[in-house]
């Protein structure tokens, strides 16, 4: 896997410069200064009410969520930082339909900006189940520094695949 895995499709120039902070080690001081602490949201609970503060505040009239949490099994390999479900279970006659989210444990251990970015990400599912314009355009709404943020995240996990460490927990 390239150091840069999580930066295609971005401008060759900017892959060049992450590079050389790679190299030179000074990716992780850049993002140290820019996020000097981790949030403290570490257990299911937690993640649950954060989440749904967001809901509430952004997304009313959106379905309701019956789990948020996170997940072991979500891997960086896989390049997913989270996964929106809408899951339909047979209950005796009745189906009963449920919106899941689920949040890459490695999530546990970053800046809350980052961690609020992929909430953000996996909410706008419940309106957009695409990656187009409109769910770009409502993550902005829930985030305004929302690409910032991504771009960020994306840094980081290239950080960690490099071996680096942001506050000393992966």
């Amino acid at each position: 896997m390239s150091r840069t895995n999580y930066l295609k499709g971005y401008d060759r120039k900017i892959v060049e410069q992450v590079e050389e902070l790679v190299t030179t080690g000074k990716l992780g001081d850049l993002l140290r200064s820019r996020y000097p602490e981790n949030h403290t949201i570490r257990n299911d609970k937690a993640l649950y009410e954060y989440t749904m503060d967001l809901k509430n505040s952004y997304l009313r009239k959106a379905g309701p969520l019956s789990k948020v949490i996170y997940d072991d099994k979500i891997s960086l390999s896989h390049h997913a930082l989270g996964l929106h479900s809408f899951v339909s279970r047979q209950q005796g006659r009745k189906t009963k339909a449920k919106n899941e989210i689920r949040i890459s444990s490695v999530l546990k251990f970053v800046p809350e900006a980052m961690m609020r970015t992929v909430v953000v990400h996996e909410l706008a599912h419940l309106r957009e189940k695409d990656h187009n314009k409109a769910f770009y355009n409502l993550c902005c709404h829930m985030e305004s520094d929302y690409h910032q943020y991504e771009f960020d995240l994306r840094l980081y996990l290239t950080l960690v695949d490099s071996g680096g460490t942001l506050h000393g927990r992966q």
